[in-house]
């Protein structure tokens, strides 16, 4: 059964405190990835800074990750997800899920230059990521994916996403840490300095802490969160 409960937390969302004059945005399908890895026993998690000039939630850390583009449904995993695509609300579209699965693979590729990948036939898109690896003759390896839950952002912002977010071992990607730029300041750091030390908005920090829950036992997964708003106030459902 779902049960609900109301997000505590001390983060400036930056949103105006009355209704704005406009209608609510219609959230967009997103995807984000959150690599883990662990070392001197501790659970790290690879973050960068958004551009101060990002038009949604600028100058603060994120995870990897960005909207579903048409081209990630047309690429073809060398690995299927391991999960029911009933998890991530896609109405049971196991086509949905695996094309979430490809935007979370392709976004941190893009913006981190960190790729979870194994050889394969991405197949032929216009897509330039895609591109890229079919000349390596690779493509999204998906069985390393976790799906951690999803977030919808406020009705408050005039940009708004239905965010999958999706856990996996860095210690499985390949590449050189760097990207295209999007992020800067990318670095691993425990979720303990993120947490405390970073700027990062409310969502973040609340994924973050299900990461130290998933991580210290692995059967939290079982019940995954949904985070969203009513009006200014942030409410978790898990089911």
């Amino acid at each position: 059964m779902a049960r609900s409960y109301i997000y505590q937390h001390n983060r400036q969302l930056g949103y105006p405190e009355s209704p704005p004059d406009f209608p609510p945005a219609t959230p967009r399908d997103a995807a984000t990835l959150i690599l883990t890895r662990l070392r001197r026993n501790r659970i790290e998690v690879l973050m960068g800074r958004r551009s101060r000039k990002a038009k949604f939630v600028p100058d603060v850390f994120v995870f990897p990750g960005g909207r579903l583009d048409p081209a990630d449904w047309q690429a073809q995993p060398a690995e299927s997800m391991q999960m029911p695509p009933e998890a991530l609300a896609v109405r049971g579209s196991m086509r949905k899920a695996q094309a979430l699965g490809n935007a979370a693979v392709r976004e941190t590729y893009e913006e981190t230059g960190l790729l979870l990948a194994r050889p394969g036939d991405v197949g032929n898109t216009r897509d330039e990521t895609w591109q890229d690896l079919r000349r390596q003759q690779l493509a999204p390896d998906l069985s390393h994916l976790s799906y951690m839950g999803r977030a919808i952002t406020s009705p408050y912002s005039p940009i708004r996403f239905h965010a999958r977010f999706f856990l996996a071992d860095g210690d499985q990607t390949s590449g050189k840490l760097g990207g295209s730029g999007e992020l800067s300041d990318l670095h691993w750091t425990s979720i303990e300095q993120a947490i405390n030390e970073l700027p990062i908005i409310d969502v973040t920090e609340f994924m973050l802490k299900e990461v130290q829950k998933v991580t210290a036992d692995p059967k939290a997964l079982k019940s995954r969160p949904l985070y969203y708003y009513r009006r200014l106030v942030a409410y978790v459902r898990y089911d």
